[in-house]
């Protein structure tokens, strides 16, 4: 397991020297597939649900009690933008591996397009999308998993066609209490450019996540670190910060210095699950980063922390996360969970 682990962040940190200089393209992987996500800070990989839309942020987590399990979300993005994912997943006995797929999606809606002089040529549309196949299996008290993605985008006239792979591992306590975990996420490339002889990164993630649940108290603590190919490399100046204070020498604004501990949060989202029944769980999270880059400067605000709720009606898990990202800017997301063997017992019933 420990060679595993060493050649996967090995190589991890050998492909991230080509993308320090910026995100890279299909960033749209980045968004929060389901509401529980949302709800943990938009990052939860940590979180050791039986909640399919779990599996698209870190494939160790299947296990075979995912099986025949099929989940749905959706959020009404900022700026009418749709987004969604949809997945179901199966475990196979006499291979002792469980396989789920699924594809998220983006629909940025209708746009209008017009000539230099004016004239109305009409609408287009944009969207992009992943498809990805997933399989796991255990190893004592560890999980592997890994996944491969097929991406698509196309904006107007211009598509491209990438290929990605997650790699992860999970580690569990002999209680299941506590669970640490790795995960590599979009290990990959482009195929098909938007255009020609211009090779874009795709933006990969390197994570680390922990998370413990108490025997005889509700709460589910967790961390995860993420962005660990570019330690201490996610701040940058913000102009209209830097404008605030100018030097009286040479009238240029002074620029803000970052501490260590600045550049540590900035990898660090906290959440926390309080798991009050088998029934019923509230969620919190919290976002640094997202706090630190989308928070105004004289109002931030609640600007980087989330929440949200999942609740057991009849045979489905209904779940809802909300995202705050600047002062009146907040998501709305909606996740239905359902396993179809529930369906058949009920029918024997």
């Amino acid at each position: 397991m420990r060679k595993i682990l060493i050649i996967l962040f090995s190589l991890s940190s050998f492909l991230s020297k080509a993308q320090l200089g910026g995100n890279g393209v299909y960033n749209f992987l980045y968004m929060q597939p389901s509401a529980r996500i949302a709800a943990l800070g938009g990052n939860a990989i940590n979180n050791p649900s039986i909640d399919l839309h779990l599996i698209a942020g870190n494939p160790s987590l299947l296990n075979s009690e995912f099986h025949n399990q099929a989940a749905f979300s959706y959020v009404g993005y900022l700026a009418d933008i749709g987004a969604g994912y949809a997945g179901y997943t199966r475990h196979s006995e006499k291979y002792k591996t469980s396989f789920a797929g699924g594809i998220q999606f983006v629909n940025y809606g209708n746009f209008k397009r017009w000539a230099p002089d004016g004239t109305d040529l009409g609408t287009f549309n944009a969207g992009d999308y992943c498809m990805s196949f997933t399989a796991s299996q255990v190893k004592g008290s560890f999980q592997l998993g890994a996944s491969a993605k097929l991406i698509y985008s196309n904006l107007e006239s211009y598509n491209s066609l990438g290929l990605a792979a997650d790699l992860a591992a999970t580690w569990y306590s002999k209680s299941k209490l506590m669970v640490a975990t790795a995960v590599i996420s979009n290990l990959g490339t482009q195929i098909k450019t938007y255009t020609n002889a211009n090779n874009e990164p795709v933006p990969m993630n390197v994570q680390l996540g922990f998370s413990r649940k108490f025997e005889h108290n509700p709460l589910r603590l967790g961390i995860v670190l993420q962005h660990l190919e570019k330690p201490g490399q996610l701040l940058y100046q913000i102009e209209n910060r830097n404008n605030n204070n100018i030097d009286l020498e040479t009238g240029l604004p002074i620029l803000e210095k970052f501490s260590f501990f600045q550049h540590a949060m900035s990898h660090v989202v906290f959440n926390t699950e309080i798991v009050l029944s088998k029934n019923f769980n509230i969620r919190v999270g919290y976002n640094h980063l997202r706090r630190r880059e989308l928070a105004l400067t004289d109002r931030k605000g609640v600007s980087g922390y989330s929440w949200g709720f999942g609740i057991k009606i009849n045979r489905f898990q209904v779940h809802y996360g909300s995202g705050s990202y600047l002062i009146g800017r907040n998501t709305n997301h909606f996740s239905v969970v359902t396993n179809i063997n529930d369906f058949s017992k009920k029918k024997k019933q």
